[in-house]
């Protein structure tokens, strides 16, 4: 396990576990834990693990940025923001964008940026004590993390809107029913339901999952050509796989399929 500024990462059985460790802070990003968080991200695909699970001790997830060190920036909040940004923009556009599957467990309120790193998971599960507050527009701020992309694509960009401008505190039933969140536990459960989530994936097929998300997540970017011809490469790459001779066996054979690590 690795750990500094609040935040700690390690990997077992295929999962690379990313916490946030900052309770006392409502798990906000400060300069330093964004940094730690940006090397943890990059750490942990760089041991080419099968799964990623985001999770954070205490009663909020992620409140967002540290607004404590934004007040003490003064006059030079445009460069501090331009220093949190630079780094760990680019370390979640990699996390997004890695062919596995992503999990985050949301295990009470979350806020501002926090918002962004939940909802970039291809699974988000969450506690039925969450509350999702944006936060933004109420100290004259516009969002950032990919809080903006994440929610719309999952709630609709009209609805987004709605609560970025209004940054109402939205409670996880209605996460639920909007689609920001895929399933709720009691808090006490989340943890367990988590992690069985992570371990499931993490048996599944790399090639598989790779090019399910790949077709998933471009999907507004292309026509249906375009997409016809990247279904049938990302085919033709399973295909090409042991871990398709192995599914294929495992079916006939009616048996669980041990597809690699």
């Amino acid at each position: 396990m690795q750990q500094r500024d609040g935040i700690a990462w390690w990997q077992e059985g295929g999962i690379a576990r990313i916490e946030l460790r900052r309770p006392e802070r409502a798990n906000a990003l400060s300069t330093a834990a964004a940094s730690a968080l940006a090397a943890a991200i990059d750490d942990s695909l760089a041991a080419s693990p099968k799964v990623v699970l985001l999770t954070a001790l205490g009663a909020v997830f992620c409140a967002g940025g540290d607004i404590s060190e934004f007040a003490q920036a003064g006059p030079a909040l445009p460069a501090l923001v331009d220093e949190i940004l630079h780094a760990l923009h680019p370390a979640l556009w990699r996390l997004a964008a890695a062919p596995l599957p992503v999990v985050s467990a949301v295990g009470g309120a979350v806020g501002g940026a926090g918002v962004g790193l939940a909802l970039c998971a291809d699974f988000v599960l969450a506690s039925r004590t969450m509350k999702l507050r944006t936060g933004y527009a109420a100290i004259g701020l516009s969002p950032d993390l990919g809080t903006s992309y994440f929610l719309a694509r999952r709630i609709g960009a009209q609805r987004a809107k709605h609560w970025l401008m209004l940054s109402d505190a939205v409670d996880a039933g209605t996460c639920l029913a909007s689609g920001a969140v895929d399933a709720l536990y009691d808090a006490a459960d989340l943890p367990a339901a988590a992690l069985a989530l992570a371990t499931r994936l993490a048996a599944g097929a790399r090639a598989s999952q790779a090019g399910i998300k790949a077709l998933c997540d471009g999907l507004a970017a292309r026509d249906l050509a375009t997409h016809l011809k990247l279904e049938h490469e990302q085919l033709a790459r399973c295909a090409r796989s042991d871990d398709a001779r192995e599914g294929i066996a495992a079916f006939l054979a009616k048996r669980p399929a041990g597809f690699a690590p």
